[in-house]
């Protein structure tokens, strides 16, 4: 399991175990920083019993409309943007065979789970993303700075850090014209 599926099962709504699956997934984050943000995730929660949890997951992520885990929303609200950047999302997962199991295609569990198989995400998603997730994060800090979500949003941020920058990106897939290639 990569990096970003491993942070994707951490945005499951809490389940009796999942602490456990989520703490032997730690594992597959090779790279140190992501490993300790999720690891202050992983220590608050594994404090908290089930129902406390519940309802942290709930108050954070599901009555927040700040704090929602929908990369669209975050980035153009309930707008026309939205719609189009959740038509190229619903492609691109339909592409790589990943469910999104009842949420809309710009959460953030399936977004994550793009992101760990895709060899070329479009440059629309890598432009929303860290803005997005950077908004979700100011605003649950601000709101609450003890909240364990916190550390897991930094984990999010610092693997999107690691991702290609989006002109590297698009110069992979348009390689540079030649002499021979122009047209006379």
């Amino acid at each position: 399991m990569g990096t970003f599926n491993t942070l994707a099962e951490a945005f499951r709504y809490p389940a009796p175990g999942l602490a456990e699956v989520l703490e032997a997934n730690q594992a597959g984050i090779a790279e140190r920083q992501i490993q300790n943000s999720y690891a202050g995730f992983l220590r608050h929660i594994s404090a908290l019993s089930i129902e406390e949890w519940e309802e942290l997951y709930t108050r954070t992520l599901d009555l927040s409309p700040a704090v929602a885990p929908y990369i669209g929303f975050q980035m153009w609200g309930e707008g026309y943007q939205r719609g189009s950047f959740m038509a190229l999302m619903n492609h691109a997962l339909r592409m790589e065979a990943i469910e999104t199991e009842g949420e809309l295609p710009d959460h953030i569990i399936p977004v994550l789970r793009y992101l760990d198989r895709a060899a070329q995400p479009p440059a629309e998603l890598l432009e929303a993303l860290k803005p997005a997730v950077k908004r979700m994060r100011a605003v649950l800090h601000k709101a609450d700075p003890d909240n364990p979500y916190n550390h897991l949003l930094q984990a999010v941020l610092q693997g999107i850090d690691r991702l290609p920058p989006v002109k590297e990106r698009q110069a992979e897939l348009i390689p540079p014209m030649t002499q021979e290639s122009t047209f006379k």
